[in-house]
């Protein structure tokens, strides 16, 4: 597609789906830049627009790190498609002065809805009763396993950020009583707060993983806090999949010390341990938490405002730098 005149350039190095999506959205007001499309090896593209790629659009599978962005010497904003923005070196940006944005609150509901909906399917055991059925073994071998209630479950939410509190909102609905950690107490909200995440464990029949990805958030859900959730705990993962000491929540679970998982993300994406594939307590998916149209809409809209703003130089709809 030939550039329009007077258009900003915006740099895409691999398309997220709600560009893909809503492509014509984009087109119309910016100039993209299409690494992916190129024939040149990234480093030569990148050298060919350094001086004028003053804006990336990335997704979570695009590193934004220190040696991209010494390509890109005149960039001063990165848009982050995902409510996460772990992926972009924020100190590396910082000092760069260049400006961050995330997806804000457009993907709340969405993963919300995923959470709960792996955490109704571990306990009452939905998709490996759909399998009993499929597989014949209803008539041959008879009823399957009881599952466990939902109403009553005390819940654990770790990081009550807005994904957090679209997940609790929804769990009450059900019945649960909700408490939670997060980086600080919540002065506004009735949930009772826990500073140590082990002690939320202990306190609940499942822990349900809201938080971001950081230095301090990796492998945070470690052995301690899973033996104190105990062999009759859950644990759901909609945050980032290095929040959860993946090798030692195999351990648990094989060993029965945790009663089973429900996980849309992983450690090493796309690539999922066997032990897990193998369990029917463990409900999998492959890390579609915001993928609705619906959100990849809302996505859309966001990134477009989040840039226009940065071209007509007004202040940014979502800024992730304080995340």
């Amino acid at each position: 597609m030939a550039p329009l005149p007077n258009l900003p350039e915006v740099l895409i190095i691999n398309p997220p789906p709600a560009f893909i999506s809503f492509e014509s959205d984009f087109t119309k007001k910016f100039n993209i830049l299409r690494a992916w499309e190129s024939p040149l090896p990234l480093d030569q593209y990148l050298t060919t627009h350094a001086q004028s790629a003053k804006a990336l659009l990335c997704r979570a599978l695009t590193p934004v790190n220190a040696d991209l962005l010494r390509q890109l010497p005149a960039l001063k904003l990165v848009v982050s498609v995902s409510t996460g923005a772990n992926h972009v070196d924020k100190a590396e940006c910082r000092r760069r002065g260049i400006a961050v944005t995330n997806a804000g609150n457009a993907n709340s509901e969405d993963v919300a809805d995923l959470a709960v909906g792996l955490f109704l399917d571990v306990n009452r055991k939905i998709s490996a009763a759909d399998w009993y059925v499929r597989r014949g073994l209803w008539s041959s071998k008879g009823d399957y396993p009881l599952g466990s209630k939902i109403g009553g479950k005390r819940v654990g939410i770790v990081g009550l950020g807005s994904i957090g509190y679209e997940v609790a909102k929804r769990l009450e609905a059900f019945g649960c009583i909700i408490s939670y950690n997060s980086r600080r107490e919540k002065p506004s909200l009735s949930y009772p707060f826990y500073s140590n995440v082990c002690e939320l464990a202990a306190n609940n029949d499942a822990l349900i993983i809201c938080c971001a990805l950081t230095d301090q958030t990796r492998h945070m859900i470690n052995k301690e806090v899973l033996l104190a959730l105990g062999k009759y705990g859950v644990v759901v993962n909609i945050g980032r999949g290095a929040i959860i000491d993946e090798k030692e929540m195999v351990k648990c679970l094989v060993n029965g010390e945790i009663r089973g998982a429900g996980l849309d993300v992983f450690e090493n994406e796309p690539h999922i341990p066997k032990e897990l594939v193998e369990m029917d307590n463990v409900v999998l998916s492959p890390h579609r938490g915001v993928y609705t149209l619906e959100s990849l809409k809302r996505g859309s809209e966001l990134m477009i405002a989040n840039l226009a703003a940065f071209f007509s130089n007004k202040p940014l709809v979502t800024p992730a730098m304080d995340d």
